[in-house]
């Protein structure tokens, strides 16, 4: 009798197992498709900050300010009130920053495919499975990408993931400056030049390397036994040109920082085929809050420095911004990356034609000239989409332009940062298209404004 008790115990559990699974297994698969149980309510969270408009000038975010339990709109500069409707007249055009906020609109378009919901669980480890501090199937998608557009050469080459390009490329001085020296590295840059360089060299402080200024001044140093790194920066920040090294010689090691070397921003003549080559999501996709780079090395020796300095630094790159990176490449990679580009350079081509044309009908400013190029990745010739106006004051009294600018309700970032005289200001073209507007209302407000004062004075 105990055994038949036992028996049916046995057989009532079973039962119960096998009729939750079918349970939970209608409740997950309906009709076909997996239904969401966990994840509902962070899914409904994302969708509701993402349903609050801001009136198209600004966005609503899931860790913003909450008020009465909807998320607050963060408006774009000039607009304000509580759902960024209400234009400041008096308003300053600040085109200081490099914020890639230009792309946002693709994003938004493509806001399905490129959406994450990450697990509490999700990667909790300080290293991966295998003790790597690298995800492989975002490695094995960096290589894809650069194949498709076809501005990198990574066969044969080590990839380090750092917080964006700013800590690979000191990592990367780290790395090519000599041990046991009895003096330190020189590190150099043609001017204009980005001033992260310099500034990150000297915070630093270290006995191993120092900053000593323009390239172009060691180009007949009598003393060939100096070790040189030079930064080399292709499309340029500031001026959007592509450099080449000036330096040549056994004890000159270069850094290629190819933040820019995208088809939004410049032609792709060839793959770049460097010995160190550094590159940044931000500016390729416009997420610079996820601090995500990489950079490509032909010398193992120097992949492990690299690497050994990043690790010392944080322990590696977060895991989060690792996913994040991952699944907007996949989206990148939908079409083999015609979308996102096409879309890029459209937006900085038009921005570009526009600010020409306005500064064209006054002899009081003056920008760069960028010659089309032919494009590998179009595969046609390609107008300018520089990512920066670098422009010019051309008159005597307006010398200090970065002042002149400001006067006239516009804010660029001052020549003298990137090694040149005070009569040049950088202009980002990067940011939200009500920056861009504001930018170029108040351009032409100032030429006409100008114009007007010159004519009066000649009648």
């Amino acid at each position: 009798m105990a055994k038949i008790q036992i028996f049916l115990c046995v057989v009532c559990l079973l039962c119960s197992l096998i009729l939750n699974l079918l349970l939970v297994s209608n409740h997950m698969h309906v009709g076909g498709k997996w239904e969401l149980s966990w994840s509902r309510k962070a899914a409904e969270e994302g969708e509701a900050a993402a349903a609050v408009a801001c009136s198209g000038h600004g966005r609503a975010y899931l860790d913003g300010l909450v008020v009465d339990g909807s998320p607050v709109c963060e408006c774009n500069s000039c607009f304000e009130g509580p759902d960024c409707s209400q234009f400041s007249p008096d308003c300053i055009a600040d085109v200081d920053g490099g914020d890639p906020l230009f792309l946002e609109p693709f994003w938004m378009q493509n806001a399905a495919s490129s959406a994450m919901l990450v697990a509490g669980w999700h990667r909790m480890s300080y290293a991966f499975n295998n003790q790597s501090l690298i995800s492989q199937v975002l490695e094995n998608q960096i290589r894809k990408l650069h194949t498709a557009v076809g501005n990198a050469v990574t066969q044969g080459r080590f990839i380090v993931f750092g917080a964006g390009s700013t800590q690979l490329l000191n990592a990367a001085v780290y790395a090519l400056s000599p041990d046991n020296s009895s003096a330190p590295a020189k590190v150099v840059a043609a001017f204009p030049f980005y001033p992260v360089y310099q500034l990150q060299t000297d915070f630093f402080r270290s006995k191993d390397f120092q900053f000593e200024g323009d390239a172009y001044l060691w180009e007949n140093n009598s003393d060939s036994t100096s070790n040189l790194i030079e930064f080399v920066t292709a499309p340029n920040n500031p001026d959007g040109q592509l450099n080449k090294a000036v330096l040549q010689g056994p004890y000159v090691k270069a850094i290629h920082d190819h933040a820019y070397y995208w088809p939004h921003f410049t032609g792709i003549p060839a793959p770049a085929d460097e010995d160190v080559m550094v590159f940044t999501l931000s500016k390729l996709t416009g997420h610079a809050g996820t601090r995500f780079g990489w950079a490509l090395t032909k010398d193992e020796a120097v992949y492990q420095r690299m690497s050994t300095y990043v690790k010392l630094n944080c322990l590696g790159i977060s895991r989060d911004a690792q996913l994040r990176a991952y699944k907007l490449l996949k989206v990148v990679m939908e079409g083999s990356g015609r979308e996102i580009f096409e879309f890029g350079h459209a937006t900085m081509k038009n921005r570009w034609e526009k600010l020409s044309s306005a500064l064209s009908v006054s002899k009081r400013f003056s920008i760069q000239d960028i010659a089309p190029q032919y494009c590998t990745f179009f595969q046609t010739v390609r107008a300018a989409s520089p990512a920066y106006a670098w422009l010019r004051c051309e008159r005597e009294e307006d010398k200090d332009c970065y002042r002149a600018l400001k006067k006239a309700g516009i804010i660029g970032r001052e020549g003298t940062l990137f090694g040149t005289a005070s009569s040049y200001v950088r202009l980002s073209l990067l940011k939200t298209q009500d920056d861009f507007d504001m930018l170029l209302h108040q351009i032409k407000k100032l030429v006409a404004e100008k114009d007007d004062t010159h004519a009066r004075s000649t009648m």
